[in-house]
Parts: C-alpha cells; sequence; structure tokens
C-alpha cells in the first residue's frame, strides 16, 4: 500500500510472532514489544531532516550533523505505553506527549478522554505511537488532535495493522507516513484484528 512501509527485518519478524502467540504472558510480551519498538523506529526515522554541524573533537574540528527539528513521542494510551520506552532510549532529547482515547464496543467509535501535548506542535517531529491500527477511528482522533496543534511533521510507528483501518486513515490523511510490521488480512465483526494478537493493551498489563 503506498505511503506504508512494511517493516521486515528478521529480528522483527521474529519478535512479532512470539507477540502473537497466545502462550506469551505478560512480562515477556512487555519486554519482546519494547525490543520490536526499538528496531522500528530506526527506520520511522530514516527520513528525518539533518543540518549541518561542526564540532571540535579531541585532534580536530570535524563537520557533522544535528537533527533539524525536536521529536515529540505520543503514545496512545494505552497500549503505546509498552512501545514509549525503548524509543526513549533512542530519542532521549525527545519530549513526550499523551492521548488518552477509548473504543466505543458498540459503535466502534473512539472518544478522548485525556490529552497532554506541547501547545505548538508546528516546529517538532511528531511520532505517533499506535500498536494496533484497526478500524483507524483511534487513529484518525490522535491524528485530528495533532493537527488542530498545528503538527505538520507526523508519522505513525504502528505494530499490526488492518486494511480496513489504513484505508481510513489515508482517507483522512492521504500523505502520512505509516511504519507497521504486518498488514493482516482483515477485521472481525468486534473490530479486532485478524489474525492479530488479540488486545494489545490486555496482554501488555494482564488486565
Amino acid at each position: 500500500m503506498k505511503g506504508v512501509t512494511v517493516i521486515t527485518h528478521p529480528l522483527v519478524r521474529h519478535n512479532l510472532t512470539r507477540l502473537r502467540d497466545e502462550r506469551t504472558g505478560p512480562q515477556e510480551f512487555r519486554r519482546v514489544l519494547s525490543e520490536v519498538a526499538a528496531l522500528m523506529v530506526y527506520e520511522a526515522t530514516r527520513s528525518f531532516a539533518v543540518a549541518p554541524l561542526r564540532v571540535k573533537t579531541p585532534l580536530s574540528r570535524a563537520a557533522g550533523h544535528r537533527l533539524q527539528r525536536e521529536v515529540v513521542l505520543v503514545p496512545v494510551l494505552r497500549a503505546g505505553l509498552g512501545m514509549l520506552d525503548s524509543i526513549l532510549q533512542l530519542i532521549p532529547h525527545a519530549r513526550v506527549g499523551f492521548i488518552g482515547l477509548k473504543r466505543e464496543e458498540t459503535t466502534l467509535r473512539a472518544t478522548s478522554y485525556h490529552q497532554s501535548l506541547p501547545p505548538n506542535l508546528k516546529p517538532f517531529e511528531v511520532i505517533l505511537i499506535e500498536p494496533m491500527l484497526a478500524t483507524g477511528g483511534s487513529a484518525v482522533a490522535a491524528l485530528d488532535l495533532l493537527a488542530e496543534l498545528g503538527a505538520r511533521h507526523v508519522r505513525v510507528v504502528n505494530l499490526v495493522a488492518a486494511p480496513e483501518g489504513i484505508r481510513r486513515v489515508r482517507a483522512h490523511y492521504p500523505k502520512l507516513p505509516i511504519f507497521t510490521a504486518a498488514v493482516d488480512r482483515r477485521l472481525n465483526r468486534k473490530g479486532y484484528i485478524l489474525p492479530g494478537l488479540g488486545d494489545a493493551g490486555d496482554r501488555l498489563f494482564g488486565v
């Protein structure tokens, strides 16, 4: 699909299989999810703009680079928290915002219950961390909040996506880069991804 990068690194594929396995308990699920997030963020940040910077080494001056824009990481609560820490280890200077969304089980519509974000996102590179892109409702609701705050440089890091969710996001944000470890078959009647890995939040926290 155009604009969707499926990350096929062998370690990502190996660890995604462990996450899918129903025998994987919460402790291992948390650890493996963190490992996958760290691997995925390398690909997701590959196109970050850089600016030249000269520094002085102990021996001489050297030409180098710095990120052109500051970074804001925005996990969608609660499952997005499982991917946050390992990404922060790679981008320790990043700011962190939070978006809390709850999906109504009958209508499958996403409603916001929490928002903690910088007031102006225009100068930043924003990484929206949304492990499951199912119906796309939560992702679109989160992206709408980011757009209201001026975000222009946004990308989504996502573990497993459904074609229906991708199409919905594309209908609202056709140029948005999406990075995922897998595009699965479809959604079931309850809006869960098949084969998916179940409810990521429940498996992450054991409730």
